[in-house]
């Protein structure tokens, strides 16, 4: 019926310079619909190098969550990729209103190559056999938002780049597969991102079905993530994994 495929694992500045882990983003595939999110630094080159290939002049859809660059470092080039390079109008493109316009990420030239153009906000959307659901948006320093898949049976929920705030847990209380964005180790209050503190606490209370833990920053790393799903199955006996470039996860 289709995945979620992590073609990147980076989170903030310094893992995606230097490039400790990918930086490309999300694709998720629906029956015959291709969509891709946060199209970072690298996005072109690991969709290619994808076993087995990710095709990126297949796409129906990009989402950007936000405009920071290692969210949307590669956004123009997949947009070119989408469109067989403005030869067929084709492809939804869904970002923020800040996204856009002079102090945007989009080239303006690229804004006539796809079929449409949506801005992100909250609301409920679709492209091609995928509908998703944008239900509040994040604490962050741009307009961010994050993101609800109604896969078959599943709610895919991908929660984007923000600060802990107590509306998460009801905005995403009916994940299925719950996928947070955590930057940090430890809590950094001046900093708008997750710390694994706040994810775990995030999940306890949501209770997905299964959690995927991704956008590591450098404190991430070295804690490294593979002991700290150890650690943290055994304490709490929850279905929770911490992303590595490549992983892929099959809907049933």
């Amino acid at each position: 019926m289709g995945f979620v495929k992590f073609l990147g694992t980076a989170g903030a500045r310094f893992v995606m310079i230097r490039q400790l882990r990918s930086s490309a983003g999300i694709w998720i595939n629906h029956k015959s619909t291709n969509i891709l999110i946060d199209p970072g630094p690298g996005s072109l080159v690991r969709c290619n190098a994808s076993r087995p290939k990710l095709d990126p002049t297949g796409l129906d859809g990009i989402i950007l969550t936000h405009k920071h660059l290692d969210h949307s470092g590669d956004i123009n080039v997949m947009i070119e990729a989408m469109t067989d390079g403005g030869l067929r109008r084709r492809g939804v493109l869904f970002v923020p209103e800040d996204a856009l316009g002079e102090d945007g990420v989009i080239f303006s030239y690229l804004e006539n190559h796809v079929a449409r153009i949506t801005h992100l906000k909250e609301g409920n959307f679709s492209v091609g056999d995928c509908s998703f659901e944008v239900p509040l948006r994040n604490v962050h320093s741009v307009e961010t938002y994050g993101l609800k898949f109604s896969i078959g049976d599943e709610i895919v929920s991908i929660v984007s780049d923000t600060k802990y705030f107590d509306g998460l847990l009801k905005a995403y209380s009916d994940s299925t597969l719950l996928i947070l964005n955590v930057v940090f180790y430890q809590r950094r209050d001046q900093y708008e991102h997750l710390c694994l503190e706040d994810a775990l606490e995030i999940i306890k209370k949501v209770k997905p079905k299964k959690s995927i833990i991704t956008h590591f920053g450098m404190t991430m790393l070295k804690a490294k993530p593979h002991l700290l799903e150890q650690k943290i199955r055994k304490e709490l006996d929850m279905d929770i994994q911490f992303a590595y470039d490549g992983l892929t996860y099959n809907f049933s």
